[in-house]
């Protein structure tokens, strides 16, 4: 329905920045909530942010509270994901997905009907 691709992904050293984002084709965001999901070896899926279709209101697990921000350009048709002062347990593969009712989650990943193919961050000094 809605297809999701991922980019900005790359090796960054500790304390660092990147900048993910999440380009959608097929179906307009603005109606969707978007999440941003990453795993590591060995480890589960976990939610890391999501920001919500109608009002935009944004949410952040407590691990990257104060150096990851979320946002929507729904011009672009693309949510991004900002990442400052970057840690090595940040490093995983960063996926994003939309939620067709619009209200997102961090740990109701059934609740995400799209997801796409990922993209690697590895933070390394």
């Amino acid at each position: 329905q809605v297809q999701l691709v991922e980019s900005g992904g790359g090796l960054v050293q500790p304390g660092g920045s990147l900048r993910l984002s999440c380009a959608a084709s097929g179906v307009s965001l603005d109606r969707y909530a978007i999440g941003w999901f990453r795993q590591a070896p060995g480890k589960e899926r976990e939610g890391v942010s999501y920001v919500t279709s109608e009002e935009g209101s944004t949410h952040y697990a407590d691990s990257v509270k104060g150096r990851f921000t979320i946002s929507r350009d729904n011009a672009k048709n693309t949510v991004y994901l900002q990442m400052n002062a970057l840690k090595l347990e940040d490093s995983a593969i960063y996926y994003c997905a939309a939620d067709p009712h619009g209200l997102g989650g961090l740990t109701d990943r059934d609740e995400y009907t799209d997801w796409g193919q990922g993209t690697q961050v590895t933070v390394s000094s």
